[in-house]
């Protein structure tokens, strides 16, 4: 199944979920609340015109997980995790599929394309079994980060919690659908050059060791995001570095899940 939040054309937003090229109406404003309910997903109205926005505006947890392909592990000069390196962001850092980017001008803007796990049920001290049956699906992030203010201190929250900087979407896509324990590719673009490029097999943690890790320490919902890394290929590890500028067209790509498509507007 392919559930999204969409707008809709006379206003307002829904839960949905697609067949075929159709959305249709789920009980639910937006698929946080969906998810929350609990409910059965079972197909209402048609909604014509329908667009995906932002799916999950308003989870309760949103978990990042760092340094988690070998690559860019290696690029950032690591060494191998022998556990994950995780971070929080917060609601108020996501925004939607298509929206623009908008930032102040003068900072380190840089781009990591990731996959991202969308929490199903209530998990609290899960196992590996137990989290991986919990998954509600996947969808696509790009943890846009602010390399100057993230390399401030040791800790990594000021760079990576700016509002609006992380896009997410255009839709969740059910385990049924997808496995990307074996392999699914993440591509990132800037203005249509591939800066990205690896497979979520090659993930040191992967979505259920992540899920069942972060249990470990605290309650995860429905609804609740898990980020699990990004490929290498970031800009603040090429030589010379190189960051997003104004107008840059920035593409995050999954496969067998989805596209972002957001412009960045450096203001001020």
């Amino acid at each position: 199944m392919r559930l999204a939040t969409v707008g809709r054309p006379g206003g307002g937003t829904s839960a949905a979920v697609r067949h075929g090229d159709v959305w249709h109406a789920l009980p639910a404003p937006d698929l946080s609340a969906f998810l929350r309910a609990g409910a059965p997903v079972r197909a209402g109205e048609e909604i014509p015109g329908a667009v995906p926005v932002l799916p999950l505006p308003t989870p309760a947890k949103v978990l990042c997980c760092g340094l988690n392909y070998t690559e860019h592990i290696r690029e950032m000069g690591r060494e191998l995790p022998s556990h994950p390196t995780l971070f929080a962001k917060f609601a108020d850092t996501l925004t939607g599929p298509r929206d623009d980017l908008v930032l102040p001008r003068g900072l380190q803007v840089d781009w990591e394309a990731e996959l991202a796990v969308v929490v199903g049920v209530p998990l609290r001290r899960a196992d590996r079994a137990t989290a991986l049956a919990g998954i509600a699906g996947y969808t696509v992030a790009n943890d846009v980060s602010v390399r100057d203010w993230q390399n401030r201190t040791t800790q990594w929250l000021q760079g990576k919690a700016w509002d609006g900087s992380c896009p997410v979407g255009p839709e969740v896509v059910t385990p049924d659908e997808v496995d990307p324990a074996a392999g699914l590719e993440v591509v990132c673009r800037v203005n249509g050059e591939e800066v990205q490029r690896a497979s979520t097999k090659t993930l040191v943690f992967d979505a259920a060791d992540l899920l069942a890790y972060v249990s470990s320490f605290t309650l995860l919902r429905p609804g609740d995001l898990v980020l699990t890394g990004t490929p290498g290929g970031v800009g603040a590890a090429r030589d010379p570095q190189r960051f997003l500028a104004d107008g840059d067209v920035l593409e995050t790509s999954i496969e067998g899940i989805g596209s972002l498509r957001n412009t960045v507007r450096l203001t001020g």
